[in-house]
């Protein structure tokens, strides 16, 4: 989910006239040089064509690794990211995001600030700050990686006495309008990444607080890709918890509706089949959409999928007619990965149950030499998905327009 922000194409034009030094030098001491200007307490118009130059030289990978050799530049940057008015924080930010979208960087940001977490955690979670959505993504793109992912969620864990950070994080996420001056769609993706980690899931299944219910809603936010993609990652993750399925599915969380009606089409279906089919799917309306993004396709397929693992949940997603929402979804899916992945859900749901004591998938102990051949067929499989990608982008236009319609 780790993005990079705006202004990969931004040049230094203009920088002279304020005062920087532009001499022609190696662009180490170039980029060493523009340290003083990043100072706090320097001249505002200084520091915001500092910042320019920083935020386009982290637009490319060689402009990322010159700056990430710059240890005091990177900690000016941060004191200017999170610095209040009239300094230039959000330049300062775009460029932590792009710095941070490349996971080999992330240790040199965290030596040269080893509370950066900390410190855009604040700014994230400020209902006030202006800049709350860029430090929302350099969140992002940090928590991908196991260390600074432990280092959000020890952040998360030692907020103030009271509301938990985990609370204050989905409440601001869940939240319209939390921030008036930011949208805060990247602090989806945060959630994401951090649910990947057992103390995290165990708040957001904890049933006394109602989490994951509030999260549900955001499986169809029609403004922000980055916020669905985020909520159904977050939910994938949950459902690894096998022990929690029964609830999941049963009438207090009601999950599986949430993740049908965005594969959902405007499929006519017979009446017998309809009423196979929970109150929210039946007779939608003829415009009716599926999801846009593939990739989110994918996770809601690959969610349902989690979900039978155990002989009770096969039944529940069964009994609520899922196949024939994912039968119609096949049909129609132009991805050859995510038709592939709907493939394989629907094996499951059509084949026959496994015999006793492999009742649960994601506890079956599969033998090395099985695993080294299933890991080869589905090598196989992505190597074909790919080629059908191409073919599909190398045909006639007409079905190449057919293809980008859907």
């Amino acid at each position: 989910m780790g993005e990079d922000a705006g202004d990969r194409g931004s040049s230094a034009d203009g920088l002279a006239p304020v005062g920087l030094p532009m001499a022609e030098t190696s662009p180490k001491a170039e980029a060493a040089k523009l340290l003083p200007f990043l100072a706090l307490g320097e001249r505002a118009d200084l520091q915001a064509a500092a910042a320019q130059h920083v935020l386009a030289l982290s637009g490319s990978g060689p402009g990322r690794t010159l700056l990430a050799g710059q240890a005091a530049l990177l900690q000016a940057l941060v004191e200017l990211a999170v610095a209040p008015p009239p300094a230039p924080a959000r330049d300062a930010a775009r460029a932590l995001v792009n710095l941070a979208a490349d996971p080999g960087l992330h240790k040199p940001l965290l030596a040269a600030e080893p509370r950066l977490p900390v410190r855009l955690l604040g700014c994230a979670l400020d209902p006030h700050w202006p800049w709350a959505e860029e430090a929302a993504a350099v969140l992002a793109n940090l928590s991908r990686e196991p260390v600074p992912c432990a280092a959000l969620t020890e952040a998360l864990a030692a907020t103030e006495p009271g509301e938990s950070g985990l609370e204050r994080l989905v409440r601001a996420l869940c939240t319209p309008g939390y921030n008036a001056r930011a949208p805060l769609h990247y602090l989806g993706p945060v959630l994401s990444n951090l649910s990947q980690r057992p103390a995290t899931r165990a708040f957001l299944l904890d049933r006394n607080r109602c989490v994951v219910q509030r999260l549900l809603t955001l499986t169809q936010y029609p403004d922000s890709s980055v916020r669905r993609g985020g909520v159904v990652g977050t939910l994938r993750n949950c459902c690894f918890e096998h022990r929690h399925h029964e609830w999941l599915l049963g009438p207090e969380v009601d999950i599986l509706p949430f993740l049908l009606l965005p594969l959902a089409g405007p499929e006519d279906f017979s009446e017998e089949e309809m009423e196979r089919l929970p109150i929210d799917l039946q007779y939608l309306p003829p415009d009716k959409q599926r999801e846009p993004d593939a990739d989110i396709r994918k996770m809601l397929i690959e969610t349902i999928m989690l979900l039978t693992a155990t002989a009770p949940g096969r039944k529940q997603v069964r009994d609520q007619g899922a196949y024939l929402i994912l039968r119609e979804l096949h049909s129609w899916e132009p991805e050859p990965d995510v038709r592939v992945t709907c493939e394989k859900l629907i094996q499951v749901l059509i084949g026959d149950e496994p015999e006793r004591g492999l009742e649960n998938l994601l506890e079956v102990q599969v033998p090395e030499e099985i695993e080294r051949q299933l890991q080869q067929q589905d090598h196989q499989e992505r190597e074909q998905c790919e080629r059908e990608q191409q073919e599909l982008e190398l045909g006639p236009g007409p079905q190449a327009e057919k293809a980008a319609s859907t």
